[in-house]
């Protein structure tokens, strides 16, 4: 099947379209891709409702997140289903609370497509973390590059989330996919510049590059008993906020390299050994951060643009593959990614 894969990730930037070619176990191919921005007023509205659970004063955000997400379909040839992830507001996983905003019958009638969304919430349901969503797809990944020896997949969104694949492994076998996030990525950092410095985010890590890090504040953050805890799990983007308000009173460039140094390290706490690591995602063009991941695991991870792929659009395509998977009743989550309790095939499709 042909489907369109959509993703708008905690940066609230705009929405990533991809086209996959799938039968929701192998990946056939990979076609056009295309980024559609939030306009500023959106970004403000949906930056405004994060951490807001529904039946909050979400109907303009809703219509900004429908309109974007459907001219995104529209810029790609039509598929036999697209992948809707929505926009993610607020994720509780201790609580069994997730919150996408996006209405996958509305934007069934608006584009004239099949819909496949609401992703997390079965996962939940079982005792899942909901997230991270996306290892099986890396899974499929590793096979059509054909990779053979263990790799970690390393998303830098504005959380970090890893998958480590075992390729000579099927998906269903045990120790083939392993998942969970790690902490934050893009998020604090891009948080700090935005509200002290009035800018997107840190270009190629300049600001942090050039700051000392507050070693005491990175070991207290390492401490929270989030990150003692083994197997998948799952954060919430705002979920480590204390380390925010600790920096304020520092220099700017300390503040930067001290959450720049805090992401890195928490990364490294969930490193395997004897693994090769692909990143992909916004974040791997902070050179001050690539280079703090090369310190803590004794490798730079390779950019999977490298490999002749697109590092900004594979969760995009992420979810164009999930979205066959469910139509076939294949799983979505496994206990080793998400925690669930059993395979889930999670998604509500609407047509």
């Amino acid at each position: 099947m042909r489907a369109v894969g959509l993703m708008s990730g905690t940066s609230m930037d705009g929405v990533d379209a991809a086209i996959i070619d799938t039968d929701g176990r192998t990946i056939d191919a990979l076609g056009a891709t295309a980024f559609l921005a939030y306009p500023p007023e959106a970004q403000a509205e949906l930056r405004a409702r994060l951490g807001c659970w529904p039946g909050a004063r979400l109907a303009p955000a809703h219509r900004h997140v429908l309109h974007l997400h459907a001219q995104a379909v529209a810029a790609l040839p039509k598929p036999d289903v697209v992948g809707f992830h929505g926009q993610t507001l607020a994720h509780d996983p201790a609580n069994a609370r997730t919150h996408q905003l996006g209405d996958g019958a509305a934007l069934a009638r608006l584009t004239g497509c099949k819909v496949v969304w609401d992703f997390r919430s079965a996962d939940m349901a079982a005792g899942g973390q909901g997230a991270p969503l996306v290892p099986l797809y890396h899974h499929a990944l590793a096979r059509f590059l054909g990779l053979t020896r263990r790799t970690v997949f390393l998303n830098l969104g504005g959380v970090a989330n890893i998958s480590i694949i075992e390729p000579n492994l099927p998906d269903g076998a045990p120790g083939a996919v392993a998942a969970r996030d790690t902490g934050p990525a893009s998020a604090l950092l891009d948080d700090f510049m935005r509200t002290r410095l009035g800018r997107p985010y840190d270009e190629n890590g300049a600001l942090a590059a050039s700051g000392q890090v507050q070693t005491g504040l990175v070991s207290a953050a390492l401490a929270d008993p989030w990150f003692a805890r083994t197997g998948p799990k799952s954060a919430d983007r705002n979920q480590f906020h204390g380390l925010l308000a600790q920096v304020q009173s520092l220099p700017d460039a300390d503040a930067a390299a001290t959450l720049s140094a805090f992401t890195a390290a928490s990364i490294a706490l969930a490193a395997p050994d004897g693994a090769d690591w692909l990143v992909m995602g916004g974040g791997r063009r902070n050179a001050t951060l690539m280079a703090l991941l090369a310190q803590h695991l004794g490798q730079t991870p390779r950019d999977i643009d490298a490999l002749g792929l697109n590092g900004d659009m594979i969760e995009a395509q992420a979810f164009g593959y999930l979205a066959v998977r469910v139509l076939h009743g294949l799983p979505t989550s496994l206990p080793s990614t998400t925690g669930c309790a059993r395979p889930v095939c999670g998604g509500r499709i609407a047509a």
